[in-house]
């Protein structure tokens, strides 16, 4: 396995930022599922990690009742049908791992990216959202958040876990008004004083 490098981190930062200059500029969506079901046709098989209530995969479900989607969580309050990343022996066409990365160490969290890419087929995506390092307090609302990613460090991590970035997203959603209000009128202000209202950020990748 290649050693990390932090200069060969830093210059993954760079390329993306060359396609992707501005976390303002990251197109705007309402919902982590809008992403991951625009990216299905309706027969993958589905690996949620870090599934918690399962709540991801009965929405996906619902839409798409083909698709076959599994779920892992170190958790046990609620029943998966993995618990560890060791116990899992076949191949998926699609994880997401959403609100997860930000809980483990910067190491730990490589290592989870790239034992992900062990599990997927050839051509498997992989969709991560981690908190918004722009929004004013949504890394700090759970104590447990151990590593901030931006933007460009959360494509710099897929690239060097082996991955080609797809897309990188925002996502918020609100009452139709202030959604408006923020979007349309306030977009500026946010801009000017580097702050977002969206809550998270979204990576979607395929396997090199």
């Amino acid at each position: 396995m290649e050693q990390f490098s932090w200069a060969r981190f830093y210059k993954q930062r760079k390329a993306v930022r060359k396609v992707y200059p501005s976390n303002y500029g990251l197109a705007l969506k309402k919902k982590l599922t809008d992403i991951v079901e625009a990216e299905l046709n309706g027969k993958e098989k589905l690996l949620d990690v870090g599934a918690s209530d399962k709540e991801m995969g009965e929405r996906i479900k619902r839409k798409f009742p083909s698709i076959v989607c599994k779920t892992m969580d170190v958790d046990r309050a609620n029943q998966h049908d993995y618990y560890s990343l060791g116990e899992i022996k076949e191949k998926f066409d699609m994880v997401v791992l959403a609100e997860v990365i930000e809980h483990l160490p910067f190491n730990e969290g490589m290592k989870l990216l790239k034992e992900l890419n062990g599990i997927l087929g050839d051509g498997g995506k992989i969709i991560v959202s981690t908190p918004n390092m722009h929004h004013p307090n949504r890394f700090f609302w759970d104590s447990d958040h151990k590593t901030h990613f931006r933007y460009d460090e959360v494509g710099a991590a897929l690239i060097e876990a082996g991955f080609e970035i797809k897309g990188l997203f925002r996502v918020y959603n609100d009452q139709f008004l202030r959604r408006f209000v923020r979007i349309s009128l306030m977009g500026w202000l946010h801009r000017y004083l580097d702050v977002d209202f969206a809550r998270s950020i979204v990576a979607v990748a395929v396997k090199k």
